[in-house]
Parts: structure tokens; C-alpha cells; sequence
């Protein structure tokens, strides 16, 4: 906050009313790829570039070792990769690094996803479910980073950057999805809906010091509008009852979203405590953000039927039903 209004006062109109949203976020901690000096002057694409790369790829060596460990997965028995990120470009793509120093086979079949945003990791873990099903017995991994710090861009005072340098941090993640039996989450089912005329919702912009954030500031009134149809037609498409739903792992895009959330679903509102603590303890970390929900969901002994839904660019609702 202190480091905000070294910024942005003087340089961002109407800073006094803007500067409390630092403190109605919900956020107390984010992690982030640079110290906090690193933003009190401009950076460009070549810095930022660089900084990706190297992170990001360190991250993903982390979460993928981890996630393969949890599930007693030989790097050399996995048969595809899904890496998702939109915070950065790389090519080649940052999981393709991943064959040398993980011991990955060199027939592994790999899809990077750019562009999904916060709902990469909902829609993501849909894609990797299905190339795992198109491989049964082989198993799939998943893995999100996201490092939303290095999209700030010290010469945006518009109000969407302001809020977004307040609300988001970086984190990373991942998963080992096998089609089959298993003793981890099974997921019964998944889909997407993307909303009539709502492109600019939500992205990026191309600026000359980098991504520029594209923030609607109506995003909470169209989840809460459109949310609930949203999901009947997904599940109904699944032939899944929303009935049958026991909780809720949402991504928590901020406060006013999780307040849709809960409207559009009053019976689940009461399972969202998971969400509010990440966004608490981490900040919005774009598409890795619904996978630390799911983390916190099972440690602290979430069971039954739950509903995994984030929104992202499109502007697009993911789902995907798991069972735990």
C-alpha cells in the first residue's frame, strides 16, 4: 500500500478514492516474482521477457516434481503435458524445457494454452481430462503458472490497472490426471459457456511496455446474472443435477465475485471459506488460483460432490465436477 501511493499519488486522478482498494481486496499476502522496488520505475518487454522465462520455467520444475511425487508417476511414464499460462510468452513453450530436466520421454505429447487467463485452470484441467482419457493408463500432467506481477506496467493510471496492481499476485501448480480408477478426485464431468457480446470484458492489450490489463468493471453483475443458467446448461449438457452438487471450489477473482458466486448458488454459499482464504493468503494468481482453492478444499476434508468454476477472457465460465 505504501509503495501504491508512492506511485500513483500526484501521477493517477482521483487517487484518494481509488487507494482504498487496497484494503477491501481481501488480500493480506501475494507472492511476486520481483521485490517491490522492482516497480517504482518503467520496465520493458525484453526485462519482463526475460524474467518470465527464467521464473516461470523454475516454478514449473517445482510444481511438476511435486505433483509427480504425490502421485508416485515416473516423469518417464507420463504421456502428455498440458502447461497453461497467459502472463508471458515463450516459444519454444515453457513446457517443452521440461522434457531435459525432468526426465520427461521424448515422445511426450505436449499442448501449451495461452489466452484462458483466470479460467485456465478450470478449462485447463478439462483438456488435460480429456487427452487423458484419450490415453487410458498413461498419465497426463497439469500445470499452471501464472506470474501476474510482471504484467504491471508502471506508466497505466487507468482504474483497472490500479485495481489489478492491488489484487494480483503469482503462483504455480499442478496435477497428475490418469483416466481410470484412482484414489484422488475423480472428475465426472466438465464444460464452458461464454456469454453473448463479451469480449471486452476481460484481457490483454498489447501496450510497448507490455500486457495491458482489460478489467470490466462489470464482470461481478454478469456472473451474478448469468452464472446460475450458465451452469444449469453446462451440467445439464452432462446430465449432471445441480442438485447433486455438495460444495463449491471457485476461483475467487475478488471480493465482489465471490459475492456473485454465493448469490447464484445461496444453498453453497457456505462452502466458499476455502476461496476467501486463498484469495486472503495469495491474491488472485489468475489461472493457478482455483487449484490452490481445491488444495486447501481437501485438506481441510471437503467431500462429496463439489462444482470447480472460474471465469476468464471470452468472457467464458469453465466447470468441472469432481468428486472427493
Amino acid at each position: 500500500m505504501a509503495v501504491a501511493r508512492d506511485l500513483y499519488a500526484g501521477r493517477v486522478e482521483g487517487w484518494e478514492h481509488l487507494a482504498p482498494v487496497f484494503a477491501s481486496t481481501g488480500v493480506n499476502s501475494r507472492r511476486s516474482t520481483v521485490p517491490l522496488d522492482w516497480f517504482r520505475q518503467p520496465r520493458g518487454w525484453v526485462e519482463k521477457s526475460h524474467l518470465y522465462n527464467a521464473t516461470a520455467s523454475a516454478l514449473l520444475d517445482e510444481v511438476a516434481a511435486n505433483a509427480l511425487a504425490r502421485a508416485g508417476v515416473a516423469p518417464g511414464d507420463v504421456g502428455a503435458v498440458v502447461c497453461v499460462s497467459s502472463t508471458g510468452v515463450s516459444t519454444p513453450t515453457l513446457e517443452a524445457g521440461l522434457i531435459d530436466r525432468l526426465g520427461l520421454q521424448r515422445t511426450v505429447q505436449r499442448l501449451p494454452i495461452f489466452g484462458l487467463g483466470c479460467v485456465g485452470g478450470t478449462v485447463g484441467m478439462a483438456r488435460a481430462a480429456m487427452m487423458a482419457r484419450a490415453m487410458p493408463g498413461r498419465p497426463v500432467l497439469f500445470l499452471v503458472v501464472e506470474l501476474c506481477t510482471l504484467a504491471f506496467r508502471y506508466g497505466a493510471l487507468d482504474k483497472a490497472s490500479v485495481v489489478a496492481s492491488a489484487l494480483f499476485g503469482d503462483g504455480a501448480a499442478g496435477a497428475v490426471l490418469v483416466a481410470g480408477e484412482g484414489s484422488g478426485a475423480t472428475l465426472a464431468g466438465w464444460g464452458e459457456y461464454t456469454w453473448p457480446d463479451s469480449q471486452d470484458v476481460m484481457g490483454w492489450t498489447v501496450e510497448e511496455d507490455g500486457l495491458g490489463v482489460v478489467f470490466a468493471k462489470r464482470i461481478p453483475t454478469l456472473v451474478r446474472e448469468f452464472l446460475r443458467p450458465a451452469a444449469d446448461a453446462v451440467l445439464g449438457e452432462a446430465a449432471i443435477p445441480v442438485a447433486t452438487l455438495d460444495g463449491l471450489i471457485a476461483h475467487p477473482g475478488g471480493p465482489k465475485v465471490l459475492e456473485a458466486i454465493a448469490a447464484s448458488f445461496p444453498d453453497l454459499a457456505g462452502t466458499l471459506g476455502e476461496a476467501r482464504d486463498v484469495l486472503g493468503a495469495y491474491g488472485n494468481m489468475s489461472a493457478a488460483t482455483v487449484l490452490f482453492v481445491l488444495e486447501a478444499a481437501r485438506a481441510a476434508g471437503r467431500s462429496g460432490r463439489q462444482l470447480m468454476v472460474s471465469f476468464g477472457p471470452g468472457f467464458t465460465a469453465g466447470f468441472v465436477v469432481l468428486d472427493l
